[in-house]
């Protein structure tokens, strides 16, 4: 078979990984050709398509972003499955190995819905995907966060000021949760659990009391109490979906104003998913290549490879994006105790 790869949406450590354990394996193991779909579905739209011999992926599982490139670019938005079709047909590919988060394995099970053979590997920092344990590029993304708040904090402490850290995070909250935890933050904001003002200066004061300079961790897409939209002052991306940030900055002068504590806002922003995977993620990511190529070659269309305890599994796609992976309430609750 001649398998294309793509990667898709915004880059995460560790996708460099992917394509070079799916690549090594499909040559050695299976004696399959690989094509390299460049930026995303734009190359299947574009015809942006160029050859993936074995060569060109050594030593990439260290490396961070993409060598194919990535977009945003939506598959039915120009051209749609006709157009996906005449390019495959065109380079004689049988399959596209899709490497991506919710938006492009959404797209990736509407596209096998029209008879395109396509194998997901789940991709995001915000590791909201159901039906996989962990996504690659969350460790490294965690890590990044709570060493940029262990940072923050000493800045913090040396001016006794409150520091507001905002973090990825669009619907969920799992690395606000983590690198807060990890880093002993007074408390955690997440887009699941929506706080009043009073609460939060409840909890700046209260570690103020205790002559400690409050931190406080919170998600892009966390909403106050009452609030129905999250800060999207940059519009829409090719998903529809709003372009996330500015709740940190929002966020500071309020507490800032209500507290009397003089109040700085750190936006972490594409720090988190930039740079070499950590050893976790490059070891879940290759082991998610060398699944992805075994799916493809059993014919298993229409389905992504997941993390399930310690084993690399395959479920439906549409089980894999119909429902966000949020963070629950237990967890939240267990943190909570921790903060002020």
């Amino acid at each position: 078979m001649r398998i294309g790869i793509l990667t898709s949406g915004g880059d995460c450590p560790g996708l460099n990984a992917v394509i070079r354990g799916a690549v090594i394996k499909g040559d050695r193991i299976h004696g399959q050709t690989f094509l390299g779909i460049k930026d995303g579905w734009r190359g299947l739209i574009e015809d942006d398509i160029i050859p993936l011999p074995r060569h060109d992926v050594r030593g990439l599982s260290r490396q961070g972003g993409t060598i194919l490139g990535t977009s945003r670019t939506n598959p039915f938005d120009d051209g749609g499955v006709e157009r996906i079709r005449e390019v495959m047909a065109h380079h004689q590919m049988d399959a596209v190995i899709a490497i991506g988060g919710e938006g492009t394995l959404t797209a990736a099970r509407r596209l096998t819905d029209e008879g395109i053979r396509i194998v997901g590997v789940p991709k995001t920092i915000d590791n909201d995907l159901s039906a996989t344990d962990y996504t690659f590029g969350f460790d490294t993304a965690v890590a990044i966060a709570t060493e940029s708040i262990d940072r923050l904090r000493t800045t913090a402490e040396s001016h006794h000021r409150c520091m507001v850290v905002e973090v990825m995070g669009r619907h969920v909250g799992w690395i606000a949760l983590h690198a807060g935890l990890a880093a002993g933050a007074h408390a955690i904001l997440i887009p699941e659990v929506p706080q009043s003002l009073s609460q939060i200066t409840e909890w700046v004061e209260g570690a103020k009391s205790r002559n400690r300079a409050p931190v406080i961790v919170v998600a892009e897409g966390f909403t106050m109490d009452g609030e129905e939209h999250v800060v999207a002052p940059r519009g829409l991306d090719a998903f529809g979906r709003p372009r996330l940030g500015g709740i940190g900055e929002r966020l500071g002068p309020m507490i800032e104003d209500a507290t009397g504590i003089e109040t700085r806002t750190a936006t972490l922003g594409h720090l988190q998913r930039g740079g070499v995977p950590s050893a976790y993620d490059r070891v879940l990511a290759t082991r998610f290549g060398t699944g992805a190529i075994d799916a493809v070659v059993d014919g298993r269309w229409g389905t992504m490879v997941s993390l399930n305890g310690i084993d690399i599994e395959t479920v439906d796609l549409h089980d894999a994006t119909t429902v966000l992976k949020t963070v629950p309430q237990a967890r939240y609750d267990e943190a909570a105790i921790l903060f002020g």
